[in-house]
């Protein structure tokens, strides 16, 4: 390939955007000519994407939560369909958000352009089912965790361990000591996270809960800290959801700042997600706690198919560490787990010893970074070196473009 290539790439939510711009940086690595368009948020943009429209058009999640949605996001797609139509890239690589991105793969096929999903959609923790319409989506699957390989290999899906992000997060580096000198914090002050989601669907469910919780552990540790770490697009309905807490919460949107709260925090309550994992390379003591629409939860109840929600405890395969979920996601709960996790050194070394095990497996082998490899895996198609006959679509057609 003698043309500088045209790479389009779309995220839907923050963590897709991190892992974009680090794919950007692993791309111009190694090709230094490759060119970007598509769609993405802050860290795509600082990294040289403009983005078609903004990103936080496409982040929401849950069952009922999406149905006011559906209009807009309809329109989204039709404009990004008709601008892979007129940019014609050489190809489309679109990471996580598989509700959207899965429908953006299906309806460009017939133009015959190679397609990436970057991150598996999880139809190994419920509705397995769906793996039938897979075949024929995309040109290659680039996946987070060392057992999705096996999954969908079995299916005959051309599926590729690339390791997880998360390594690359550095969330393990903070700096616990220039946090407390920067927030004007006492050495002993206890140090609590709370993620309530990157999502405006999300925090908001949560917020509330969390907010009542304090005024439980207030009685019990009066100095204790609230730190939460959110994405830019949150970060507003998070300040004035939190307004009238009885503790001021501090909210962290830099990734350095987020980090070096990790490392001064003596707990976390987090959701669900990448989240764990980012605390858990941090050493920091967590439960997982998520609250969702009631018709949501009940439909996910009769479907999910695996023992946990915590990605932590999938991956250390038992309940390394609490969930509290919808009835059990509790003011009093969450208050009594959180003391647990500030005052017993045994849980806090069990759950420490715990993580380090379970991080070890997700380095993708022979790469340097998961970027990297995510990198070469994209290079390797768009070179035309995918030999494997499930590169073809599942009407028999290749990729190729005619």
């Amino acid at each position: 390939m003698t043309d500088a290539p045209l790479i389009w790439l779309l995220a839907g939510e923050a963590s897709g955007d991190v892992l974009g711009s680090r794919l950007m940086a692993a791309l111009r690595k190694q090709r230094p000519d490759v060119r970007f368009a598509g769609v993405g948020g802050p860290r795509m943009t600082e990294a040289g994407l403009i983005s078609l429209f903004p990103m936080k058009d496409l982040a929401v999640m849950g069952l009922v939560e999406i149905l006011p949605r559906i209009r807009s996001l309809s329109r989204r797609l039709d404009e990004a369909v008709a601008h892979i139509e007129a940019l014609q890239p050489d190809l489309v690589v679109t990471i996580d958000s598989p509700g959207f991105s899965l429908r953006l793969l299906r309806r460009i096929a017939p133009l015959r352009i190679p397609r990436i999903q970057y991150v598996a959609p999880q139809v190994w923790a419920w509705r397995e089912h769906r793996v039938r319409k897979f075949p024929g989506l995309w040109e290659k699957l680039l996946v987070l965790l060392p057992f999705e390989e096996t999954f969908f290999q079995k299916h005959g899906l051309d599926a590729h361990f690339v390791g997880h992000p998360v390594l690359q997060s550095e969330a393990d580096r903070g700096d616990a000591q220039r946090f407390r000198k920067q927030r004007g914090l006492q050495d002993t002050a206890p140090v609590l996270i709370l993620m309530p989601g990157s999502r405006r669907s999300e925090a908001p469910r949560l917020l509330p809960v969390f907010g009542a919780m304090l005024v439980l552990l207030k009685k019990r540790m009066p100095d204790i800290v609230p730190v939460i770490p959110v994405s830019s697009v949150v970060a507003d309905t998070v300040r004035k959801a939190t307004a009238l807490w009885p503790v001021p919460p501090l909210i962290v949107t830099e990734t350095t700042e987020k980090h070096d709260a990790f490392a001064a925090a003596s707990a976390a309550l987090t959701k669900s997600g990448t989240s764990t994992l980012e605390l858990a390379l941090a050493g920091v003591p967590m439960a997982v706690t998520y609250r969702v629409n009631p018709l949501t939860a009940a439909i996910a109840r009769r479907l999910i198919r695996v023992p946990y929600v915590a990605m932590v405890n999938l991956l250390a395969k038992k309940a390394l560490v609490p969930e509290l979920l919808q009835e059990d996601c509790r003011a009093d709960k969450l208050a009594r787990t959180v003391i647990q996790l500030m005052t017993d050194p045994l849980l806090q070394a069990r759950q420490k010893e715990g993580f380090a095990t379970l991080l070890t497996g997700l380095h993708a082998p022979g790469a340097a970074t998961p970027a990297d490899a995510a990198a070469t895996e994209i290079l390797t198609l768009l070179q035309g070196d995918a030999t494997s006959p499930t590169s073809l679509h599942s009407d028999g057609c290749s990729p190729a473009r005619a």
